[in-house]
Parts: C-alpha cells; structure tokens; sequence
C-alpha cells in the first residue's frame, strides 16, 4: 500500500463525484425523527443498516439515519486496518462469524449489487493464514485446530517438515507445529467493502449524515432492587448531532441508537452516564472500549517469498503477508500492555518496527534481513480491554441501545454477520442466524472474560 495519504484518495475516488467533500455529502442537517440512528459509518455501522432494511417487513417502513464524524475517513479504522479475514479462532463464535461473512464476501453481488452500478470487487486474495507455534503452545494449536474443524473452517495443521516443503522460505527450526487456513482466508480491499456496504443500504433509503454525535436526550425510571437498592434505567429519546465545522447541531428523536462507533463506542456510551455510577453497581461498569494505535509497515524486498506468501502469524506475535505483486509487504504487531502508544494522533513509531518487528521477520524468513521499509500508516482498534472480543447486544440498564463494538481488529472481517445480527436482534427481539448471546454485556457484568487462546 502506498501509504495513508493515497488511501483517503483512494476513498475520495470511491465515491459518487469527482470533488467529493463532507458538504457535498450532507448539505443538510439530519432528518428531525428517524427510527433508529446508528453511531458510526464505518463497516460495522454501515452493514448494520444495509441489514435493517434488508430485513424490514414493509419497504420503506424503517427510518435509518447513519451518523459518522469523520465523512473522509482519515481516521477511519476499516481503512487503514490489513484488511485480512480468517476462521482460525478459538471461539466457535468468532469462528461461525467469520464463516458466515466469508460466505456473504463470495457472493457479495447478490447482496451489494446496485442497479446501474459497476459490480463489487473485493479483490480479494484467497492465500490462506499460517499460524506457527512454539512447542509450548503447540498443544494449544491442536485444541484450536479441532474447535475449528467441528466448526465446519477447512484448517490443515503441518509439522515442521510439512511445513518446510509447502514453504521452503520459512526458518521451521524453532517451529513445534503449524495450522494452515485452505478455504475463505486471506484479505481484500477494506474500503472496497465500506462503500459497496454505504452505497447499497443508500439506494435502499438509508441516510446519510456528516456530524458527530455530542449528547443524548433521555428519559429515566427509578426502580428499586431485591436489594432495596435503587437503579435508574433510561431510555433514550433524541440523539444531538454536531454539525461539522459549525456550531450548529440537530436533535434527533429516535426510537432505537446503535452504537458502532468504533474505538470511540466507549466515549459515546459514557454520555448516557454508562460507568459513571457507583462502582459496585451496573451504573458503575463503563463500556471497556478505547482505542489502540496499530502500526502498519510497508517494505520492500525484491528476494522476498514473493506471490507464494501467506497471511503468515509468528508465535512471537509479529504479521506479515504479500501487498500487489512488486515485492512488497506488509508487517505489523501488537506492542506489550505496558508499552502502547499514544493515541491522541496517528503518529508512526518506525523505531517499533526495527526493534520489534524486522528481527523476527528477518528471523523466520532469512531473505527479509535485506529488506527496505517505503511506507507506513496507523490506526485505532475498537479495543475491548476486558477480553478483546466483540460487544454484541443491549445495556441492561439503556433499553434502546444496541451495541456493536469492541472487536479488537477483527470488526472488519466479521462486519457482514454482525450486521445481520444486530438487525436480528432490533427487529425479531433475539438472534435468528447465529447464536452470539455469549458475546453480550452479560458477561462483563458477570466478570466471565470470553478470550481467545493463543490467537492475535
């Protein structure tokens, strides 16, 4: 990729329009009273809407009003991510939604197609992903391999020497085992998706606003507990939306929000007074969503694996696969807890990836050791702090919120199901297709952590 700078024009060019601007997009202030607001344009928003109405019983009968602060998307998660899908998961839901948005990508044109309209190309590259494992963690693998298989993912697992003949590029000497993706892996164009995903839930009637969402409007019922203590349950009842670059706002009055606003549900959910009650209480338990800065490296080695490479994940938590056909990569990995970056810009630390990141590709590839980094962007995860896994469902206490955040870099892989699924939830009261209750906000008040083992 050719850097941060040619993806917003990249995403410019996407759109209707040769001189797209926020202004040309909403010239005016959202609609007075809509059904259901969805908080963020990204994938996730934007999927959950085309569902909406794909699923609504009367056409034209649902209001749905799509709200995004960031109309050029220059901060944008689903952009600047790697733009990878995998059903190598240890969670059977994770699995079972990769699964279905694998299906949804291949046959994306009965879905997203648009009369008059170029088709859908994800471009996607179906190059499979290769996780290795240490001996310590091998017997995790195996564990891992058998969820999967019962799941119905197509997943090979390769020892050492398997390993080293499919791959002859890779160092195996300190490989115990390897689990290799042969159906519905690899990555695609991540804006690709977004805008096949704008442009239909647009022609089906969804509208679109540029502003930022800065208060809601509730109303609040006391009820007391077994306890005897007393709880405040709300129910919201407009949505205020800034304009941009004006001081001019709208309230919305809504019956139903959906928070997918990304690394920044967090933020959003704190305006309702979600984790600002008492901290023994459910008032008390904010939405464990923030963002993290990610770097992504873009190098050059012309000796490199070349058209053979994997989206290839090292035990040691460093990424890489093959970008175009020129030669080039991407890398990247997660920093330690006590070492994550500063997220008030989207600043690239090239430091990281010559102390973290080349030594370890250098290592398991030897041909990286002559490698030349050309370019590198960042962005935010919608990091769950408390299991890294997704946030599927209701507030027990906000009864008109649905949540749909917190998936850690794996929302954009799983956005076409998860879209599905909220729809299911708002329209037909529970989860119809797949059954993703576990990945309710039951399980933080409940202190039950949903973790993936031995996966990034």
């Amino acid at each position: 990729k050719p850097g941060v700078n040619s993806m917003r024009k990249k995403a410019r060019d996407a759109l209707p329009g040769s001189s797209w601007s926020p202004l040309e997009l909403n010239p005016n202030l959202p609609p007075e009273r809509a059904d259901i607001v969805v908080v963020g344009g990204g994938v996730m928003g934007w999927s959950v809407a085309y569902w909406l109405k794909q699923k609504e019983r009367i056409p034209g009968g649902l209001k749905v009003v799509v709200v995004e602060k960031d109309p050029m998307y220059s901060q944008a998660s689903t952009v600047l991510s790697a733009g990878g899908i995998r059903q190598q998961f240890s969670l059977p839901e994770n699995i079972h939604l990769s699964l279905a948005s694998a299906d949804f990508m291949r046959n994306i044109n009965e879905h997203l197609d648009v009369l008059n309209e170029e088709p859908v190309d994800l471009q996607f590259n179906q190059s499979g992903y290769l996780f290795l494992a240490s001996e310590k963690v091998a017997h995790i693998m195996e564990e891992n391999y058998s969820t999967q298989r019962q799941a119905g993912a197509k997943v090979s697992l390769l020892s050492p020497a398997q390993l080293k003949d499919r791959f002859p590029w890779i160092n195996t000497d300190d490989v115990a085992l390897a689990s290799y993706g042969l159906e519905n892996e690899g990555w695609f164009d991540p804006w690709t998706l977004l805008n096949a995903f704008r442009r239909k839930a647009m022609s089906m009637g969804v509208i679109q606003c540029c502003g930022e969402v800065t208060d809601f409007k509730y109303t609040v019922n006391v009820m007391t507990n077994l306890a005897g203590d007393h709880v405040d349950f709300r129910r919201i009842k407009s949505v205020r939306v800034q304009m941009p670059n004006s001081l001019e706002y709208q309230p919305v009055e809504c019956a139903i929000v959906v928070n997918a606003a990304g690394a920044f549900s967090g933020k959003v959910a704190g305006m309702l007074g979600i984790g600002s009650g008492p901290k023994d209480s459910l008032a008390g338990i904010a939405l464990p969503v923030e963002p993290r800065k990610r770097f992504i490296y873009v190098v050059h080695c012309p000796d490199g694996p070349g058209l053979d490479t994997p989206f290839l994940i090292d035990y040691s938590g460093v990424y890489f696969r093959r970008e175009g056909l020129g030669g080039n990569y991407i890398a990247g990995a997660s920093p330690e807890e006590a070492e994550e970056p500063d997220v008030s810009n989207l600043e690239v630390d090239h430091q990281f990836f010559e102390e973290k990141i080349w030594p370890s590709m250098a290592h398991r590839v030897p041909a990286f050791e002559k490698l030349k980094v050309t370019s590198a962007w960042a962005g935010f995860y919608d990091y769950n702090t408390f299991d890294q896994n997704g946030i599927i469902g209701m507030h027990p206490l906000i009864n008109n919120m649905y949540f749909a955040t917190g998936f850690s870099g794996h929302g954009l892989q799983h956005s076409p199901a998860v879209g599905r699924a909220v729809a299911e939830l708002i329209l037909d009261g529970n989860f119809k297709t797949l059954d993703l209750s576990r990945l309710g906000f039951g399980r933080i008040l409940a202190q039950e952590p949903m973790m993936e083992r031995n996966i990034v």
